[in-house]
């Protein structure tokens, strides 16, 4: 049975403009966005087959495309949709960050950066520079490098920290193999940037190492350093 045929109330586009968005399912927000099935599959039937294959909607939304592209009723157009969606989201949600987040609790920044950066296929580096009043200023992109390898200048994020007129800063980057464990060259790097910071009277807060499901914080775990 096609959409067409459900009765009015369980139609994915009527419910969400009787209930809003909040009231779909995962599957039903994805059939939405794909508008279309393919043969012998609704577009929720399609939706709930992508979510079962990809184990859920975030790694879905993530895939490159040529995995996604190998899976039924799905290509370079539904690619296209899924990463225009994700950005805009990103987007989004930094620009109401930078109006109206006060960074006092690891567990705030912890959920922002999963969101930024936990589906990411390669590793990536940001800094987000704050006032005084733990305000985020800017969240900055530092690096892209491949799955494995990833550089980093203090120098860099000093500059940055002096241009924004930064009172504090958090760096952060994920690890894309899924461990969240900190290696002893990010500790290392870590310190080395708290000792330059310091001298600019810039203070490194934190520095996070994030998975899509964990952003494990440095700080916590006594790892920063001291004078």
């Amino acid at each position: 049975m096609s959409i067409k045929q459900w009765p009015e109330g369980e139609r994915p586009r009527e419910k969400l403009l009787a209930r809003g968005a909040g009231a779909l399912s995962d599957a039903e927000l994805l059939a939405v966005l794909l508008r279309v099935g393919t043969r012998g599959m609704s577009a929720v039937d399609l939706a709930r087959h992508l979510l079962n294959e990809f184990g859920s909607l975030g790694k879905l939304l993530s895939a490159d495309a040529k995995t996604l592209s190998a899976h039924k009723g799905m290509g370079l157009a539904g690619y296209t949709q899924f990463a225009v969606v994700r950005e805009i989201g990103r987007r989004v949600l930094g620009e109401e960050l930078q109006e109206n987040t006060v960074f006092n609790r690891p567990q705030d920044v912890a959920d922002l950066l999963r969101l930024h950066l936990g589906h990411e296929r390669v590793e990536v580096s940001v800094a987000l520079l704050l006032n005084r009043r733990n305000q985020l200023i800017a969240l900055h992109e530092l690096s892209r490098g491949t799955v494995a390898e990833n550089t980093v200048y203090v120098r860099e994020i000093v500059k940055l920290s002096l241009e924004h007129y930064a009172a504090a800063v958090i760096i952060a980057h994920n690890h894309p193999g899924g461990s969240p464990e900190p290696s002893q060259a990010d500790v290392a790097f870590t310190r080395r940037l708290a000792q330059a910071l310091d001298l600019v009277d810039v203070v490194l807060l934190d520095h996070f190492i994030v998975t899509a499901r964990q952003a494990v914080s440095l700080h916590e775990r006594g790892l920063m350093g001291g004078k």
